[in-house]
C-alpha cells in the first residue's frame, strides 16, 4: 500500500499544490478543508491524473472531528506516514478592532489547529518508529511584523515554537517535524484587497523581492514535499523559508 499523507486546507492555494505534489510522488492523499467543493474538485483532479485520493470535510477548530478523522484514516490506510498542517486563515483587523473573539479564532485555526490534528497521529505513527510532520508558518512569523495582523503574526510566531518543541519531543520516535515559512506567494489569500495585498500590492511586491516575482503555490509544495521525504531524513525542527530571496534582501 502506498503512503498515506493527510493534509488539512487542501482545498485551495498552497493546500492544493501540495496534494497535487505528494499524489504526483505516489502518495495516497487524504485531501481536507472546510470547502467541500473546492476539496472535492481538488480530489477529482489528482484521480483524473492518475493519482489517488479522498475527501473529507474538517474543521480544525474541533478536536472532536480531528480525532475522529484520524482514527478513520489509520484504521482504513494502516496509519498516516505524513501530516502537512496547512489550514489558516488572515484577516486584516487594526488593533481598536481586535477583539478577544477575533484573536482567538485566528489562533485557534492557525496554530492550535495544528496540534489538533498531529496529536491523534502521534500514537500511530510512535508504534511504526516513522512519520514526518510539515506544518507552515510564515514569513511574518519568522522576521516580519504585519500590521492589522498581529493575531497573524503572533499565531504563525508560534508555529515555529511548536515545530521545534515537537521535533526534540518526538525524535527518539522516529518522528521528524519541519515548517515551511513562505514569502509572497500566489494565493486566494495573498490577492484578497480586504485582507492583505490585493492584486496591485501583489505586482508591487515583485519589485522588491530579488528574484523580482511573488512565488507560485507550486514552489512551496515542492518543498513540502521534501521536508516529508527521506531526502530530509537527518532535519527535523527546522523551518525553511521559501521567499525568492526576499528577507535577506531586505536592509
Amino acid at each position: 500500500m502506498s503512503e498515506t499523507v493527510l493534509i488539512t486546507g487542501a482545498g485551495i492555494g498552497i493546500g492544493r499544490s501540495a496534494a497535487k505534489a505528494f499524489a504526483a510522488a505516489g502518495y495516497h492523499v487524504v485531501v481536507t478543508d472546510v470547502l467541500d467543493a473546492e476539496g472535492k474538485a481538488c480530489v477529482a483532479e489528482i484521480i483524473k491524473a492518475g493519482g489517488s485520493a479522498e475527501f473529507h470535510r474538517l474543521d480544525v477548530r474541533s478536536t472532536p472531528d480531528a480525532d475522529a478523522l484520524v482514527a478513520k484514516v489509520e484504521a482504513e490506510r494502516g496509519g498516516i506516514d505524513v501530516i502537512v498542517a496547512n489550514a489558516g486563515i488572515a484577516h486584516k483587523v487594526p488593533l481598536p478592532a481586535l477583539t478577544d473573539d477575533k484573536w482567538d479564532h485566528t489562533l485557534d485555526i492557525d496554530l492550535k489547529g495544528i496540534f489538533r490534528v498531529v496529536r491523534p497521529a502521534l500514537a500511530g505513527m510512535k508504534a511504526r518508529k516513522k512519520g514526518a510532520i510539515v506544518a507552515l508558518s510564515s514569513i511574518m512569523g519568522i522576521a516580519y511584523g504585519w500590521d492589522e495582523h498581529v493575531h497573524y503574526s503572533a499565531a504563525k510566531s508560534g508555529v515555529v515554537g511548536l515545530v521545534r518543541g515537537l521535533a526534540v519531543e518526538l525524535a527518539r520516535d522516529g518522528i521528524r517535524v519541519n515548517g515551511v515559512a513562505p514569502g509572497y506567494v500566489r494565493t486566494a489569500q495573498l490577492l484578497s484587497k480586504e485582507n492583505s495585498l490585493g492584486p496591485e500590492g501583489a505586482a508591487k511586491a515583485g519589485e522588491f523581492i530579488p528574484m523580482g516575482r511573488i512565488g507560485e503555490p507550486d514552489e512551496i509544495a515542492d518543498v513540502i514535499l521534501f521536508l516529508a521525504s527521506n531526502g530530509a531524513r537527518y532535519m527535523t525542527g527546522q523551518v525553511v523559508v521559501v521567499d525568492g530571496g526576499l528577507l535577506v534582501g531586505r536592509y
